[in-house]
């Protein structure tokens, strides 16, 4: 048989009773049609035993088997779902709290904060909607049902987001909160129209989970001692540097942690604000009402800051005002989308910086990834490739990953660098005097990684 992917279906969860049994035959009825019972298994399994179990004609379908087992290990929760979005067809009221569809919801994201997930994704297809978690970084599949219940979901979320419940042909943003295990958590909402209905976007925001010591996120010892010094300079700019989804904002706060101080006064200007933090004056962007980036950097300087964080510098306008700021006593800490330390010098040049005032100016630039670690419960070192991979069991999902942990490249300018940087030397030059520095790139880093065991070489070359 040719193995199919599973998550095309749309699972008729009426058919499911013993789930013992399911879990021991490794098998799972699917949908029933006018001849047959459609069931999904694995091309291990025993077929006549398994036609021995049912009472009625059987036609098989082989799956992947990870994604049977996926399956399988929350069928309980699933049928809990399910139970609720038929109980929610039946009964459309949104706007009680007790009602099927908001228990539906607070369900779904109880179960994705136990399980991290940072992103649920909802999105409708032409006959069904289905529901995709972002659990370290990476999408899975975990719920798809008839595109009926798409309507309810739009209509619920746009409810507790305060949005308009019949506009569905332009994006649409807004954020709610939820009591969810005692804790208050903030979802941001994001809907997008697309050809078969909407794409739903929730993030889970968890304030708790933010609050990070920058001795505990991922870096080295000696990473550790070049960010904490450069953080102790008064002036200067520190850049952070990496693709969307590396980790930047969390190190961003974990700066912000370490220098939150009385006697220091911190301005943030994000799009948007995600984390709120005790102590530091945050400013939201809002171009609806002309709030933008180089509105705020024009006056921010009157508000006598000692650090000013950027959420992204993103052109040569809010660059050239930054380097400002940080040459007239301010530390300001700011993320640009480059793809190595090195780079972001010819990235700053490309912004009509002038070089000098990148010498005057530039203090450090840390640039990082976020990297899959092998799930300690499956990881097993091949001897033949003489590498460490990881099968994938209950405990990670079935990935072989379970959370991630930072790679990192941080370029400390100093005198010589900054020197080199205003005589417009080669960049190879730059490179060649800062790897006889001790610096060391985050490709070499990445690679002492999967030697070490701690992640895999197919995740080290999707990422880095």
């Amino acid at each position: 048989m040719t193995q199919n992917n599973l998550y095309k279906y749309t699972i008729d969860y009426t058919l499911i009773d013993d789930i013992k049994k399911l879990k021991e035959f490794k098998i799972l009825p699917i949908f029933r049609d006018e001849l047959f019972l459609i069931v999904a298994v694995s091309k291990d399994n025993n077929l006549e035993n398994i036609r021995k179990y049912f009472n009625e004609p059987i036609k098989f379908i082989e799956v992947v088997e990870k994604h049977l087992e996926f399956e399988l290990e929350y069928i309980d929760f699933k049928l809990k779902l399910f139970s609720l979005a038929v109980s929610a067809l039946n009964n459309t009221q949104i706007k009680n709290e007790n009602s099927y569809i908001i228990n539906f919801i607070d369900e779904m994201l109880n179960f994705c904060i136990l399980n991290k997930v940072s992103d649920i994704h909802c999105e409708c297809l032409e006959d069904s909607v289905i529901f995709r978690f972002r659990i370290d970084g990476e999408l899975n599949q975990f719920f798809r049902f008839d595109k009926s219940l798409y309507y309810i979901i739009s209509s619920v979320v746009k409810y507790l987001g305060n949005l308009d419940l019949s506009q569905n042909r332009i994006p649409l943003n807004a954020r709610f909160s939820r009591k969810i295990q005692s804790d208050e958590y903030d979802i941001r909402v994001s809907t997008m129209p697309t050809i078969h209905g909407e794409s739903i976007v929730l993030r889970i925001l968890d304030g708790i989970n933010i609050q990070k010591d920058i001795n505990n996120i991922g870096f080295e010892n000696k990473e550790l001692k070049i960010i904490k010094e450069v953080l102790n300079l008064n002036q200067g700019l520190i850049l952070v540097t990496g693709p969307t989804g590396s980790g930047k904002t969390t190190s961003l706060y974990a700066m912000l942690n370490l220098l939150n101080k009385k006697s220091k006064k911190i301005i943030t200007i994000e799009d948007p604000v995600e984390y709120k933090l005790d102590g530091v004056m945050q400013v939201n962007i809002n171009n609806d009402i002309e709030l933008d980036y180089h509105t705020v950097l024009k006056n921010i300087l009157r508000q006598d800051p000692d650090i000013i964080m950027i959420g992204e510098i993103r052109d040569s306008e809010s660059l050239a005002i930054a380097m400002q700021a940080s040459l007239t006593g301010h530390l300001v800490i700011a993320t640009l989308h480059t793809n190595s330390a090195i780079d972001t010098i010819t990235r700053l040049l490309d912004l009509d910086a002038q070089a000098y005032l990148i010498a005057s100016t530039l203090k450090m630039v840390l640039s990082q990834r976020l990297l899959r670690i092998l799930c300690d419960e499956c990881k097993v070192y091949n001897v033949l490739e003489k590498v460490h991979k990881s099968e994938g069991c209950k405990y990670c999902n079935f990935t072989g990953y379970k959370n991630r942990r930072i790679v990192s490249e941080i370029l400390k300018i100093d005198r010589n660098i900054s020197n080199m940087i205003t005589n417009s030397k080669n960049i190879g030059e730059i490179v060649k005097y800062a790897k006889e520095n001790g610096f060391r790139t985050i490709y070499e880093n990445g690679i002492n990684m999967v030697n070490s065991g701690i992640t895999s070489l197919d995740e080290f070359y999707s990422k880095v």
